[in-house]
Protein backbone atom coordinates (compact mmCIF):
# COMPACT_ATOMS: atom_id res chain seq x y z
CA UNK A 1 0.00 0.00 0.00
CA UNK A 2 1.76 3.71 -0.76
CA UNK A 3 1.54 6.01 1.83
CA UNK A 4 2.28 10.09 1.21
CA UNK A 5 6.05 8.90 1.84
CA UNK A 6 6.41 6.71 -0.55
CA UNK A 7 4.68 8.96 -3.74
CA UNK A 8 7.28 11.59 -2.14
CA UNK A 9 10.41 9.32 -2.10
CA UNK A 10 9.52 7.84 -5.31
CA UNK A 11 9.04 11.06 -7.17
CA UNK A 12 12.42 11.92 -5.73
CA UNK A 13 13.62 8.45 -7.40
CA UNK A 14 12.02 9.63 -10.80
CA UNK A 15 13.89 13.43 -10.35
CA UNK A 16 17.13 10.70 -10.53
CA UNK A 17 15.88 8.80 -13.70
CA UNK A 18 14.90 12.11 -15.55
CA UNK A 19 18.92 13.02 -14.82
CA UNK A 20 20.03 9.87 -16.07
CA UNK A 21 17.96 10.35 -19.10
CA UNK A 22 19.41 13.68 -19.42
CA UNK A 23 22.82 12.39 -19.41
CA UNK A 24 22.24 10.18 -22.31
CA UNK A 25 21.59 7.55 -19.92
CA UNK A 26 18.83 4.55 -18.61
CA UNK A 27 16.17 6.38 -17.13
CA UNK A 28 16.27 4.56 -14.06
CA UNK A 29 16.47 5.98 -10.71
CA UNK A 30 16.37 5.37 -6.99
CA UNK A 31 16.93 6.73 -3.37
CA UNK A 32 17.28 5.49 -0.05
CA UNK A 33 15.36 5.73 2.83
CA UNK A 34 15.48 5.54 6.50
CA UNK A 35 12.90 7.18 9.08
CA UNK A 36 12.04 9.70 6.22
CA UNK A 37 15.37 10.74 5.17
CA UNK A 38 16.97 9.89 1.94
CA UNK A 39 20.77 8.27 2.99
CA UNK A 40 21.95 7.73 -0.96
CA UNK A 41 20.05 8.79 -4.00
CA UNK A 42 21.17 7.24 -7.48
CA UNK A 43 20.46 6.34 -11.00
CA UNK A 44 21.61 4.12 -13.70
CA UNK A 45 25.29 5.18 -14.75
CA UNK A 46 26.54 2.39 -17.32
CA UNK A 47 26.32 4.29 -20.32
CA UNK A 48 27.76 7.60 -18.35
CA UNK A 49 31.31 6.05 -16.61
CA UNK A 50 31.17 2.55 -18.34
CA UNK A 51 30.22 0.81 -15.87
CA UNK A 52 28.87 -2.71 -16.02
CA UNK A 53 27.69 -2.97 -12.57
CA UNK A 54 25.93 0.97 -11.85
CA UNK A 55 22.12 0.20 -11.92
CA UNK A 56 20.01 3.13 -10.32
CA UNK A 57 19.61 1.13 -6.94
CA UNK A 58 23.67 0.03 -6.98
CA UNK A 59 24.10 3.95 -7.16
CA UNK A 60 21.68 4.56 -4.66
CA UNK A 61 23.28 2.51 -2.57
CA UNK A 62 27.34 3.57 -3.52
CA UNK A 63 26.01 7.16 -2.67
CA UNK A 64 24.49 6.16 0.84
CA UNK A 65 28.51 5.23 2.03
CA UNK A 66 29.13 2.51 4.13
CA UNK A 67 26.26 1.93 6.68
CA UNK A 68 25.86 -0.64 9.18
CA UNK A 69 23.89 -3.23 8.76
CA UNK A 70 21.12 -2.14 11.08
CA UNK A 71 20.56 0.96 9.30
CA UNK A 72 19.74 -1.08 6.05
CA UNK A 73 17.84 -3.18 8.07
CA UNK A 74 15.16 -0.29 8.57
CA UNK A 75 15.09 1.03 4.92
CA UNK A 76 13.21 1.34 1.98
CA UNK A 77 14.84 1.69 -1.46
CA UNK A 78 12.76 2.88 -4.35
CA UNK A 79 13.13 2.36 -7.78
CA UNK A 80 11.41 3.63 -10.69
CA UNK A 81 11.49 -0.03 -12.27
CA UNK A 82 11.53 -3.47 -10.95
CA UNK A 83 14.71 -4.41 -9.69
CA UNK A 84 17.27 -6.99 -11.93
CA UNK A 85 18.40 -9.60 -10.06
CA UNK A 86 21.83 -7.78 -9.28
CA UNK A 87 20.11 -5.03 -7.76
CA UNK A 88 17.79 -7.49 -6.07
CA UNK A 89 21.13 -9.43 -4.74
CA UNK A 90 22.04 -6.54 -3.24
CA UNK A 91 18.78 -5.79 -1.73
CA UNK A 92 19.03 -9.60 -0.18
CA UNK A 93 22.76 -8.85 1.07
CA UNK A 94 21.92 -5.54 2.92
CA UNK A 95 18.62 -7.28 4.42
CA UNK A 96 16.90 -4.11 2.97
CA UNK A 97 13.01 -4.98 4.01
CA UNK A 98 10.75 -3.04 1.59
CA UNK A 99 11.31 -1.94 -2.28
CA UNK A 100 8.53 0.46 -3.83
CA UNK A 101 9.25 0.27 -7.59
CA UNK A 102 7.79 2.21 -10.25
CA UNK A 103 6.33 0.08 -12.50
CA UNK A 104 7.06 -3.50 -13.49
CA UNK A 105 5.41 -3.04 -16.91
CA UNK A 106 8.55 -2.47 -19.14
CA UNK A 107 10.50 -5.21 -16.97
CA UNK A 108 9.81 -7.65 -14.25
CA UNK A 109 13.16 -8.58 -12.22
CA UNK A 110 13.69 -10.72 -9.58
CA UNK A 111 10.16 -9.92 -7.81
CA UNK A 112 9.91 -13.57 -6.67
CA UNK A 113 12.88 -14.02 -5.67
CA UNK A 114 12.56 -11.01 -3.28
CA UNK A 115 9.34 -12.06 -1.85
CA UNK A 116 10.24 -15.46 -1.20
CA UNK A 117 12.63 -14.18 0.65
CA UNK A 118 10.32 -11.77 2.54
CA UNK A 119 10.94 -8.68 1.14
CA UNK A 120 7.85 -6.50 1.41
CA UNK A 121 6.98 -5.02 -2.71
CA UNK A 122 5.17 -2.30 -3.08
CA UNK A 123 4.09 -1.41 -6.88
CA UNK A 124 3.44 2.37 -7.42
CA UNK A 125 2.03 1.69 -11.36
CA UNK A 126 3.42 4.90 -11.62
CA UNK A 127 2.89 6.75 -15.40
CA UNK A 128 5.53 9.10 -14.88
CA UNK A 129 8.13 5.70 -14.37
CA UNK A 130 6.21 4.02 -17.54
CA UNK A 131 6.59 6.76 -19.70
CA UNK A 132 10.30 7.00 -19.09
CA UNK A 133 10.55 3.95 -20.28
CA UNK A 134 8.36 4.08 -23.30
CA UNK A 135 10.36 7.10 -24.71
CA UNK A 136 13.76 5.39 -24.06
CA UNK A 137 12.46 2.62 -25.40
CA UNK A 138 11.30 4.25 -28.73
CA UNK A 139 13.94 6.53 -28.81
CA UNK A 140 16.96 4.81 -27.73
CA UNK A 141 16.71 0.47 -27.80
CA UNK A 142 19.88 -0.11 -28.41
CA UNK A 143 20.65 1.26 -24.77
CA UNK A 144 18.09 -0.67 -23.31
CA UNK A 145 19.19 -4.05 -25.41
CA UNK A 146 22.92 -3.32 -24.10
CA UNK A 147 21.73 -3.12 -20.70
CA UNK A 148 19.28 -5.50 -19.94
CA UNK A 149 20.93 -7.84 -21.93
CA UNK A 150 17.89 -8.28 -24.61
Amino acid sequence: MMTDDDRRFLAEAVKEAELGWAEGGIPVGSVLVKDGEILGRGHNRRQQNGSVTLHGEMDALENAGRLRADVYKGCTIYTTLSPCPMCSGAILLYQIPRVVMGENVSFQGDEEHLRAKGVELVLADDPACKALMARMMAERPELWAEDIGV
